[in-house]
Order: C-alpha cells, then structure tokens, then sequence
C-alpha cells in the first residue's frame, strides 16, 4: 500500500529550473573544458522567450509530479521511466527512494537540457554542436557513473566482500598503462588466428599497401576478378572477421576471384603522405596489380568495392583513370561511402573553419593523427554506449567485458597521415568541393565523378550516424553510369556486416520497373520495396551480372609477375598503432 502524506511532506524542495540547470552547464563547460569560450560569465544564448516559459513551466510540473510519486511509491515499485534506461533499470536502483529520486531527478534534468539546446535560436550547425556538447555533459554526469550513487555497484562490492572493487582497480590501471578502454575481452581474439582467417596469399605490397589474394572456395570463378577497397582509417578485416560474418568470404564463395587491399598502419615514417599518394600509389596501384593478374581472362577489366572512406578513395581513382583514358574498371560497390558532404552527420560537430585551420597548421605539412585520438573522437558519438558503459561495468564492478569481435576490431585502431587527413577535412567536409566538377585536382588530374558511367551498385544503412544514408543516397545523383541503390536496416557497421545466412533485419530496395532512381532520398524511401533479410543476396545477383563467363579456378594466387610473398593476413594488419 503507498503511504500516505500530507500536503506539507508531498511539496518539493525549491527549485528553479531548466534556465538554472543551463546555467550551470554553460559555467561547468567553460571551466573545465573552455568548450564555449573562456569568459568568466555565461554567454547570452538566445532563447524564444514563449518558448522557454512552456520549457520552464513543463519542468517545474514534472518535477512535482516526481517528487509527489517517489514519495508514495512503495519500496521496489517500478518506474517505467527508470525502467526503459537501461543504466538504471536493474532492480537495485527501485529498492530505495534516495536512488530512485536519484535517477528519475537525473532524467528529467537531462531531458530539460536537450529541450534547451533544441530551443537556441541559431543555425542548424551550431544548435547540433551545442546538443553534442549537452550529450557529453549529460551522459558523464549520470548517478550510474559514479560509484556512491550506483546502489548495483555498492550491492555487488557488499557480496562480493569488496573484490568486484579490487577487480575494478587492477581494471583501471591495465587501462591506465594501455592508455585505451577495454570494451572486450581483447585475450579472446587474434588476427590471422580466429580474426581475418580467409586462407590467402599477399602477392604484392609497397610502403602503403599489401594485396591479399584470396584462395578459391569453387571449382569454377568468374573471369573478371573483384577488389575490396577498406577504408585508411580502420583494419581491412572489418570485412573478414570470422567466417560466418565474413563479407570476403561470402564473395569468395559466390564464386568471384577476390582480392583486399590491406593498408599499413602508418608511423612517423609515414606522416608525409597525402591524399594524392592513397590515391595513386594505394588505389590506382592495387588496381592495376589485379588488372594484370586477371588479364589474361577478364580482357583487362575488374570490379570494385569500396567501404566507407575505402569508397571514397575508389571513386577518386576511378575517375583520375577515366580522366586519363586509362579506365579499366567495369562495376563500382560503394558501402556506406559519401561523395557529397552537404549533410555529414554528426561528424559535422567536429569540423568547421577553425578546427580544420589548426589541423592544417599542426598536421598539413606532416604528422600522425594517431589512432587513439580518432577512437576516441568515434567513441564520443556514442559515449553511452562506447564510454560510460564500460566504465561502470569494467571499473565500478570489476567485470571483464564479454569478447565481441567487432569491438576487438574497433580497439585496434589505426593513424592517419597529417597531409590526407587535413586534406579530407578541408575539401570535403568543410568545403564540399568532390562532387564539383574540376573543383579538385586529384594525382595531377582534374577531377570529375560525373563522368563516370560504369554501372554502381550504392548501399546505405538506416540508422548510419557517421555516413547518414540520405547523403549517401546523393551518390545516386553524381555518378552518371546505370545504378541500384539498396538502404539496409541498423547502422554504419552492422548494415553492412549483415550475413546472408543469418536472415536478419532487412533492406529496402526499388520497386519493380522504376528504371530511374528519383532525386529525392525520401521519395525514393517512400516508394520502396522493403525485403527481408540482408542486402548481400540482392548485391550477389547485382555482382554475378557484371562478373562475365565462369572459368576454371586459378590454381595458385598471383602470376609469374606477382607471386606470392606470405600467407594472409599478412604483416601490415598486425601492425598497432
């Protein structure tokens, strides 16, 4: 039964509201991190004033409510909006009315501040870096991180007589000394052991690359070969994790001659490079080896993938090679992968003229962007996910992370060269200039996208935050050859690595005898065919079409020319940044 309370006891402490929670943000922000500039007093934000009175008197109603509810809850009584977070929704945090008052006054806080941070009157840019800012603040200051606040902590120090405390120091100091977050079991995993096990052969490298052929799984392939471009900024095996998540794998066992470019972790040695070099000596050279590996058959012409980054780079080459006359590509895949930079994402918070001029001035002319600076800078997308989940689980109750092969890959983090990564920041997410005909000049050449016409194949992910599927979508509308534009359920990792025979989730495709893609990526959604299962069956079909006759299994990797140099997956994976 709830007790019962007067009046007097129901009324809430005094509280101001969501213009004094902002306040203190703003104050923390310029203390601690200077994020919104070095003045000693908060900057004037402009609010709609109706707006932030509906705001305020919204806050100050839910706030009454809480406290009136919390008060007349038994103990252990549920609370949906405690319940529907999964950081507070383990039964210690309803077993008293301090946590529970705790959370619930925590959410609602939150709640307010993004509210405010919706409500700035300013551009769209600046109002999306504000509410990242908010993200950041809000997600670090949950009662969950904090050990005294966490009641599923203290209840697990208590039966565990204070080892889950022990455990969660030694936790802290191995990550201390390995200066990263441990999100897995990391002991679980090793590259070439369970992690890219695709048998094959390197038959080429140079100082930016090795090119891993892979071992055929059918008695007959297809006679014009595929090369899976990965993107610089993470390790190729993404794409060959294990073999039944394994997208060169399954293109292996579709019967396609499959080859991978691995790219070298860079070291100091390395930070000269520039755009122009992974486009000419990593792209355009990996192209070229298959090409003339395969040429015997496939009359000198290959098909192509790119992830990502990967993508970006491919379609720079390609179109550096059509410019040249030497275009010997048949088909592009682009995954995920953004042409134009109108919409970047969330990303977009961390680029703007000021931010790109001090890389410029920093890395321009050589450097490493080191990998733990960009995991961390990929994390804080997801701090919830990515961070502070492991912090309470690693430190504030000494577990160890369960193995997960995608996180493993994710701590294996890679550097940048300065040069192409200040260039990319500038010429693409700054100033949009790729999809400008002539607006680049790429390895000495004018460059222009919209002259390729090779038949594309363009997937996007639904849920993608760092490549959203609606710029990924404007591809359609710059490159000029026959196109099949596919959308996958779930985000910028698991879209893709979406195994065909596991049937999950589902993809999107264009309805049956649309000849055009239209202009719009909404209206294009709207008028969509939704299939299920994964995109890898219908971009299997699309492949064996532009893949030519089937001819016999070569029976060892590479050519008199290029002859194998070691197994995959080679040294350059294994290399750590």
């Amino acid at each position: 039964m709830a007790h019962s309370t007067s009046t007097d006891r129901a009324a809430p402490p005094s509280f101001a509201g969501p213009a004094d929670l902002w306040a203190a943000w703003v104050q923390t922000q310029q203390r601690q991190t200077g994020l919104l500039g070095g003045a000693s007093k908060a900057p004037s934000v402009p609010f709609e004033p109706e707006r932030l009175l509906t705001l305020q008197q919204r806050y100050l109603d839910e706030f009454r409510q809480l406290w009136s509810s919390l008060l007349q809850a038994d103990e252990g009584d549920a609370v949906p909006a405690l319940e529907a977070d999964r950081r507070f929704s383990h039964g210690a945090w309803g077993e008293n009315r301090v946590s529970r008052y705790t959370a619930a006054l925590y959410l609602l806080g939150a709640r307010a501040l993004f509210d405010l941070a919706d409500s700035v009157q300013t551009d769209e840019p600046t109002r999306q870096k504000l509410r990242f800012a908010v993200q950041q603040w809000v997600d670090a200051a949950a009662p969950s991180n904090f050990l005294a606040l966490n009641p599923e902590a203290l209840a697990k120090a208590v039966q565990t007589q204070g080892e889950s405390l022990r455990a969660g120091v030694d936790n802290w100091l191995r990550d201390l000394k390995q200066g990263r977050l441990t999100q897995t079991d990391e002991s679980v995993f090793e590259v070439g052991r369970n992690v890219a096990t695709t048998a094959g052969e390197v038959i080429f490298e140079n100082a930016l690359f090795q090119l891993i052929e892979y071992a055929p799984l059918t008695g007959r392939v297809h006679a014009r070969p595929l090369l899976f471009v990965p993107p610089s900024i993470n390790k190729y095996y993404i794409l060959d994790l294990q073999p039944d998540n394994s997208l060169v794998r399954f293109a292996v066992e579709q019967g396609h001659r499959t080859f991978v470019v691995s790219w070298r972790n860079p070291d100091a040695g390395m930070g000269h490079l520039t755009w122009d070099d992974y486009v000419q000596d990593g792209v355009i050279r990996a192209m070229s080896v298959v090409r003339d590996v395969a040429a015997q058959h496939s009359e000198g012409s290959i098909n192509t993938l790119g992830f990502c980054v990967g993508g970006t780079l491919l379609a720079n080459a390609l179109a550096v090679l059509q410019a040249r006359g030497e275009s010997f590509a048949h088909s592009v895949t682009l995954l995920t992968t953004m042409l134009d930079f109108s919409d970047t994402g969330i990303l977009g918070v961390y680029v703007d003229e000021a931010s790109v001029a001090l890389r410029e001035a920093t890395l321009g002319q050589g450097g490493l962007m080191t990998g733990r600076e960009l995991a961390s800078a990929f994390s804080s997308l997801r701090p919830n996910d990515l961070v502070w989940n492991y912090v309470v689980g690693n430190y504030l109750k000494g577990e160890t992370p369960p193995p997960f092969d995608l996180l493993y890959w994710n701590a294996d983090s890679t550097n940048l060269p300065g040069p192409l990564f200040a260039w990319y920041l500038r010429n693409t997410y700054l100033e949009n200039k790729m999809r400008q005909p002539g607006a680049l000049t790429v390895a000495a050449t004018p460059l222009n996208l919209q002259a390729l016409k090779l038949p594309a194949y363009v997937y996007a992910s639904r849920e993608d935050h760092i490549v959203p599927w609606k710029t990924a979508y404007e591809t359609t509308q710059i490159l000029g050859g026959p196109m099949r534009f596919v959308l996958g359920a779930s985000g910028h990792i698991a879209g893709v690595i979406n195994p065909a025979k596991r049937n999950k989730r589902s993809h999107w495709t264009s309805p049956a005898g649309q000849r055009k893609l239209l202009s719009k990526a909404q209206d294009w959604l709207d008028a969509a065919s939704e299939q299920p299962g994964s995109w890898w069956t219908d971009w299997a079909k699309w492949l064996a079409k532009q893949a030519g006759p089937e001819i016999a299994a070569p029976k060892k990797p590479g050519n008199a020319r290029y002859k194998g140099i070691e197994p995959a997956p080679g040294r350059y994976v294994k290399a750590r940044a």
